[in-house]
């Protein structure tokens, strides 16, 4: 498989191409690095590349906040501006120059 450089780096807003859903990057698979199982329930038809980088996201839609694990070809920037309220980028990040960053005593807990 051909390495490629990851679009996307960590504290980058995002947004889904297809569902109605942002966040924020908090981690990076070079190449998919999840089960079987999770690959095989993504419907055919959608189902994208292995052979890209894959974002973790603390996730956001319209009713809750999870964490999301996108392949780079489904996402796209957010540059709407708006803070995201997952919990999880309150209490680890920090609002930066382009997205966020980690909050200093976060960094020793990642």
């Amino acid at each position: 498989m051909k390495m490629r450089n990851a679009k996307f780096a960590i504290g980058d807003v995002v947004r889904h191409r297809i569902f109605p859903f942002r966040g924020v990057v908090f981690d990076v698979d070079p190449e998919f690095a999840n089960t079987e199982e999770w690959w095989n329930a993504i419907p055919a038809e959608i189902r994208p590349n292995k052979d890209q980088p894959f974002y973790h996201l603390f996730a956001e839609n319209d009713e809750s906040e999870y964490v999301a694990y996108v392949s780079e070809q489904n996402l796209v920037a957010d540059d709407s501006g708006q803070p995201l309220r997952h919990p999880q980028v309150r209490a680890l990040m920090v609002p930066a120059d382009r997205g966020y960053q980690w909050k200093v005593e976060a960094i020793h807990l990642h």
